[in-house]
């Protein structure tokens, strides 16, 4: 009996042996499975995430496209807009857009001897005639104001002159809109223009005529001229000789003594040389660069 007894027991330990064997194979088996299935899985997921990374690029890129096509659109709306504005003034029968366009870039220079005009020709900077400056010993005056068009005063000072072609360029401690130059090549006679600034003190007084000659030299001067028959007189110098497309062709000077309607501008490529003169021997820049 008790051999007997022990077959039985050995045969059902060999039992539960096998059992234990096979459940540990099919928990290997399953876990195994969950392994490649959490591979599968997370390589889908990189895929995924891949994916849409590249979509998200794909998609930043087109909006960065898309602004910088709006941006242009923008900047050739406002081009256009321009463009058609200097139509209109040039369209127009009178000089009165053009007046509303310029004045704004145009100003009143002081000193506490004299008076006369000038214009912004670069940020901050104005340009106008020597003799503006001057005082009746010929001395060049360190205490100088400029008055915009709404009346204001602000405080100037001198960077340098150029005695030869009457041009000095002094800095404000303002911004404003630029007056460009035309290219001297470009000025017609016979084109009408208009001069703006300070005669006998009336401030921010315009007078319209036509280019009566250009390139005029032999003035005793390094300057050429333009030569014209709108209205000149002391206060004026240093103003802006505008054509009607808004742009100058020269800078107010001087007229002949006793003589009506022979005025005479300093020409605008005469205005660049000078004023770059200035800039590069004493700010180390270029200021007209149009």
């Amino acid at each position: 009996m008790k051999r007997h007894h022990k077959v039985i027991i050995g045969g059902f330990s060999s039992l539960v042996l096998a059992s234990i064997l096979l459940i540990a194979i099919l928990l290997n088996g399953i876990i195994v499975k969950q392994n490649l299935e959490n591979t599968q899985l997370k390589d889908q997921i990189y895929k995924l995430q891949t994916s849409a990374n590249g979509k998200i690029n794909e998609l930043a890129q087109s909006v960065i496209e898309t602004k910088r096509s709006i941006s242009l659109l923008d900047k050739n709306l406002t081009n256009t807009n321009n463009q058609i504005s200097k139509l209109k003034i040039k369209a127009s029968k009178d000089f009165s857009e053009l007046i509303k366009t310029s004045i704004s870039s145009v100003v009143i220079v002081r000193t506490l001897s004299s008076l006369g005009s000038g214009f912004f020709i670069s940020d901050g900077y104005v340009v106008t005639n020597e003799h503006v400056l001057e005082n009746e010993n010929g001395e060049i005056s360190q205490v100088i104001q400029i008055v915009t068009n709404d009346n204001k005063f602000h405080n100037a000072e001198l960077i340098g002159y150029i005695k030869d072609l009457d041009l000095a360029l002094i800095k404000t401690d303002i911004g404003s809109s630029l007056l460009e130059l035309e290219k001297s090549e470009n000025v017609g006679v016979g084109e009408e223009v208009l001069a703006i600034g300070t005669p006998e003190g009336l401030s921010f007084s315009a007078t319209d005529g036509i280019v009566s000659a250009v390139n005029r030299t032999g003035f005793g001067t390094a300057g050429s001229y333009v030569q014209t028959n709108a209205q000149l007189n002391p206060g004026n110098s240093g103003g802006p000789l505008i054509n009607k497309d808004g742009k100058v062709i020269g800078m107010n000077n001087f007229k002949l003594v006793n003589s009506e309607g022979i005025g005479f501008a300093l020409e605008a490529d005469k205005i660049k040389i000078g004023v770059n003169t200035i800039s590069k021997q004493l700010l180390n820049e270029t200021l007209i660069t149009y």
